[in-house]
């Protein structure tokens, strides 16, 4: 017989860098976790520590099709999310936000689970507003190369409000800020693990552009309570809501604060900056704080240390696995 605190939740995209912290949350809050990964981008490293474990079950399942569990909430991570990732195949991107929002929130309906998606600060595109707030409707190009994921989230956006109006679903919305931390994709093409891999290794630090566009970074701990915080809101608050780190940072700022931290003699290296690239990113995040109780608490230095001795433990067992095959 289930615990009346134990829920079955959901976690689409689950051996992702998000989904793997958001898993092994869960389970400490007692509840049991099914993770789902098609492994396109999440890897089964980031689970394994959590395989063995009772209240955790792993299905390799790609969301772009039907899936038929019974759960009592569901968090769809499902969504390659580094412009690396998800510009190697763009339809796939769009299917997977589009057809893979689809079906979950169908599973949701035939279950009656409540539902959260997770969305991304990109629906704002290149803003022109700033900081952004929840009410700004984005400025982004819908033909560009970013477009299927930024659009493909924001079709998932329109879809979990429709299924709401249509089906009184009970539904949650992110939009996630950047968010780093341990078990980040060594190669994702992402601003902080590029320069701590590249500072680890001597290498010149890649900045596109002249450095002075800006983002906002949220540790991966922080980020993970904001979603519980969310998704234990009254069902009347759907979001959307800014979740991420109202710090704001230009990359030649990150780039001197991981040098100084990995002890590199890295130098900088300018290249053409991509297009569409967002030239400033820094939530609001008044409407958390007032629907959420949550802020951020992890200090950027602090964030980027534990970042970087997981990079430095990985590079230590690669190196350990190279020597043992030469």
């Amino acid at each position: 017989m289930k615990e009346k605190h134990c829920k079955r939740i959901l976690v689409t995209g689950g051996a992702g860098f998000l989904g793997s912290h958001l898993c092994e949350f869960l389970i400490e809050k007692g509840h049991d976790v099914l993770c789902v990964d098609n492994f396109y981008t999440g890897t089964k490293a980031n689970i394994a520590h959590l395989l063995s474990h009772p209240r955790f079950e792993f299905l390799r399942h790609d969301v772009t099709f039907p899936l038929y569990v019974e759960v009592d909430e569901i968090y769809n991570l499902a969504c390659p999310a580094s412009p690396i990732h998800y510009q190697f195949d763009p339809v796939q991107t769009t299917k997977t936000s589009v057809h893979g929002a689809i079906n979950m929130l169908g599973l949701a309906k035939r279950v009656k689970a409540k539902i959260m998606q997770a969305s991304t600060s990109e629906v704002y595109g290149d803003p022109q507003a700033h900081p952004q707030t929840e009410d700004y409707w984005g400025h982004v190009n819908p033909i560009g190369m970013r477009s299927c994921y930024d659009e493909g989230k924001r079709c998932a956006e329109t879809l979990f409000m429709d299924y709401r109006r249509q089906h009184k679903l009970q539904v949650k919305v992110a939009r996630i800020f950047n968010t780093y931390g341990p078990r980040m994709h060594p190669n994702d093409g992402r601003v902080v693990s590029n320069f701590i891999i590249q500072a680890l290794a001597g290498k010149p630090i890649t900045i596109y552009g002249d450095g002075q566009q800006t983002r906002s970074f949220c540790y991966v701990d922080d980020m993970v309570r904001a979603f519980y915080s969310l998704m234990n809101t009254p069902d009347d608050f759907t979001g959307p809501v800014n979740v991420g780190n109202p710090g704001e940072y230009t990359m030649l700022e990150l780039a001197e604060r991981i040098i100084a931290l990995t002890g590199s003699a890295s130098r900088l290296e300018f290249l053409p900056i991509p297009a569409d690239d967002p030239v400033r990113r820094r939530p609001d995040i008044t409407l958390a704080r007032e629907k959420l109780s949550w802020e951020p608490k992890i200090p950027l230095e602090e964030g980027l240390t534990r970042t970087i001795d997981y990079f430095r433990r990985l590079q230590s067992v690669e190196q350990k696995y190279a020597h043992a095959n030469d």
